[in-house]
């Protein structure tokens, strides 16, 4: 629930700026449109290590739970919605800040409960269901936004709330506290400093697509700039700050533990990889490929979320399997094949022609989910099975973090490369276009250097991009029929972008291609599985292997001295107050 509705917008945003007529791709209006996709996204990122500490402190169980009522609440607030234009979209952005607060609290704490409730032996197959269970809502929702948007766009927030009132009632029948909380301090300095350091640099990134001055993008604008420079400051800051406290927000040594730092680094990696890979998929099929085989602009977003099903069915095929495999054979194998499976189908996609034979792109797009399916399961368990029990709930909101911001990154940087290539080919193109259709030459040169993100959006969102683009000079009332039908037809646009897009195209999947390679090869350094495991004071690395403290192994921690495993992984000891109930570990 909680990731279907980072999705589940993005195909019903027609709808829903029609409910409350609102033009979102008006030159105004970009602003509402990119808070709208994005800003769920970007409240989740900044606020999941916080819920996960507080989960750590209060009980993951009790932040869980309450989670369920904030997004239900949320959820009957966004569906009535009575308000219109930009008071409107205002109501919803503000309320999809509040439904992605309540979606961060499950977020940050449902795979630190499933590590406490599970042994180490089974935690692939449970945290594999787990991460089936969220990504494939990134997907899942992308089908489902265009098939209740096309009855009613309430829909799409009401349907979060039978299932979060049966999730509520569940939650707080049916869980138990098995982890002991251990009351601290909370680090207010360190959540305001890692708030403001993330948020500006996400938020600097996400107007980075849109244009400035003279530019296609916003990477010259100062603030942008500033933004980008003062967040990364700011969270090196709290980097530093969080080694000085006694009661961090974070424990910052939990980096030192090999499996946790290049697990969050290769999910990172993924994820970025990942979340270009949704947007640039459904403005290829709802802008181009679908008009070319007879589809209306006004339902290429539902469609392209029903052509895109093999990449969630691979996914939901692989996660699971590759969860119970890797509780056997270790999550290296997996993940890193995983990683570069995904980077095989993305060489794959950019060497497709734009208008492709369906079934070689579905095999592609299937061997995308299979590989994203292989990575995640057995990398959340290798990151959450490394921690101590003690700080598994924020070790839980950073992993999510990273996932959470890699979507985010991807959205700014994909978007970006698309419209640099788009703006070095597309005006030329779309000026010989226009003209030949008796444009005037004066109004075909005006349209074709507006910035290509709102043709873009127009796109991604079902809009016919012709009569977007020439609907302000008022040109298409003063030409002949058959120029106007062939102008605003389905084959002039998708045959007139074809060759720009294709090459912006070559460029993103080069660059996810190289994220996956990297990331796989992140994965590969992770050594061998290891489990902190804190009952009898010993560490296990690999599965079922119990081995005992290495002599004179000494790191500095704040809770003692470390315990290094047989395969030279490092990992702070478990001190006196490490109590936590397990399943694992006797």
């Amino acid at each position: 629930m909680a990731t279907i509705d980072a999705s589940i917008v993005i195909i019903a945003m027609p709808a829903i700026f029609r409910g409350i007529g609102l033009n979102p791709l008006a030159p105004g209006n970009i602003t509402y449109l990119l808070w709208m996709i994005l800003g769920y996204l970007l409240v989740q990122s900044v606020c999941v290590v916080t819920l996960g500490r507080l989960g750590d402190m209060f009980g993951r169980v009790k932040i869980y739970n309450l989670g369920f009522v904030v997004f239900t609440l949320a959820s009957i607030a966004l569906s009535l919605d009575p308000l219109t234009g930009s008071s409107g979209a205002m109501w919803l952005i503000g309320w999809r800040f509040v439904q992605a607060f309540g979606g961060a609290m499950l977020m940050a704490n449902s795979a630190a409960i499933l590590t406490d409730a599970f042994p180490a032996n089974k935690r692939g197959m449970a945290l594999g269901v787990n991460q089936i269970a969220g990504i494939s809502g990134q997907f899942v929702g992308l089908l489902l936004g265009g098939l209740l948007a096309a009855w009613d766009w309430r829909l799409v927030f009401w349907v979060n709330v039978p299932i979060g009132l049966f999730g509520t009632v569940w939650a707080y029948k049916s869980l138990r506290e098995i982890a002991t909380t251990r009351r601290a301090r909370i680090d207010w300095v360190g959540n305001i400093m890692f708030v403001i350091g993330l948020g500006a640099l996400l938020v600097a990134i996400t107007y980075g697509i849109q244009p400035y001055g003279g530019h296609a993008t916003g990477w010259t604008n100062p603030w942008i700039i500033g933004g980008l420079i003062g967040g990364i400051v700011m969270l090196i800051a709290f980097c530093v700050f969080e080694t000085k406290i006694a009661e961090p927000m974070f424990q910052m040594s939990l980096f030192k533990i090999r499996a946790f730092a290049a697990g969050n680094a290769a999910s990172l990696l993924g994820s970025i990889a990942r979340g270009g890979l949704q947007f640039m998929l459904v403005i290829w099929l709802a802008g181009i490929w679908l008009p070319l085989h007879g589809y209306d602009f006004v339902v290429t977003p539902l469609w392209a979320g029903i052509y895109m099903l093999p990449l969630t069915a691979g996914f939901l095929v692989a996660g699971p399997i590759s969860g119970i495999l890797s509780d056997r054979y270790g999550p290296r194998l997996f993940a890193t094949s995983g990683l570069l499976l995904a980077a095989l189908c993305f060489v794959g996609l950019m060497l497709l022609p734009v208008d492709f034979s369906y079934w070689v792109f579905a095999l592609l797009i299937f061997g995308n989910g299979i590989g994203s399916g292989l990575f995640a399961s057995p990398n959340t368990s290798a990151i959450m099975s490394a921690v101590p029990a003690r700080h598994r709930g924020s070790a839980s909101g950073m992993r999510s973090t990273f996932q959470n911001s890699g979507m985010s990154l991807s959205i700014g940087i994909f978007f970006s490369l698309m419209i640099a290539g788009l703006a070095s080919t597309l005006p030329k193109t779309l000026t010989a276009g226009l003209t030949g259709q008796g444009v005037p030459a004066s109004v075909a040169t005006q349209v074709s250097h507006l910035p290509p993100v709102s043709t873009m959006f127009a796109a991604l969102l079902g809009y016919n991009p012709v009569r977007n683009l020439l609907a302000p000079s008022g040109v298409l009332s003063k030409l002949p029929a058959h120029n106007v039908a062939v102008l605003t037809g389905k084959q002039f646009f998708p045959h007139l972008i074809s060759a720009p897009f294709h090459h912006g195209l070559v460029i993103v999947f080069t660059a996810a291609a190289i994220m996956s390679v990297t990331g796989a090869v992140v994965s590969l350094l992770r050594g061998k599985q290891f489990y902190y495991e804190e009952a009898g004071g010993t560490v296990t690395a690999g599965p079922a292997v119990t081995v005992p403290p290495a002599p004179g192994s000494q790191a500095i921690v704040p809770n003692g001295p470390s315990l290094t495993s047989a395969n030279g992984n490092s990992a702070p000891a478990a001190g006196a107050a490490d109590h936590s109930r397990q399943a694992a570990g006797g």
